[in-house]
């Protein structure tokens, strides 16, 4: 089975996140979401967040592409993340060009 994991806020889930989480879901056989929590964004300055966690994550299942919903609550974490879920593909958008690009893929 390959896991593929992908990292966000997902807040006002829009169709750019929803394509995302398409893309990530294409990758492989099961889907990891790993949303950031209030205060990790807090942390990072990212004070316009208007959904708590518990509104983005049931969002982000509502979509039906995540298999999994991890909260990231600190710096570091997705390496961590990574290990303990023996992830395969590690994926994010790229901003500027609005598509996917599988950045890491491991074992």
């Amino acid at each position: 089975m390959t896991k593929v994991i992908t990292y966000g806020t997902y807040d006002l889930l829009h169709q750019g996140h929803i394509n995302l989480l398409r893309r990530a879901k294409e990758l492989g056989d099961y889907l990891i979401v790993g949303m950031t929590s209030e205060s990790f964004d807090r942390g990072r300055g990212k004070l316009n967040v208007r959904n708590n966690v518990l509104k983005r994550v049931e969002a982000v299942k509502a979509t039906g592409y995540a298999d999994e919903v991890i909260i990231e609550d600190y710096v570091g974490q997705k390496i961590d993340d990574i290990q303990k879920s023996d992830v395969d593909i590690f994926a994010v958008r790229r901003c500027r060009e609005k598509r996917m690009s599988s950045i890491v893929h491991f074992n």
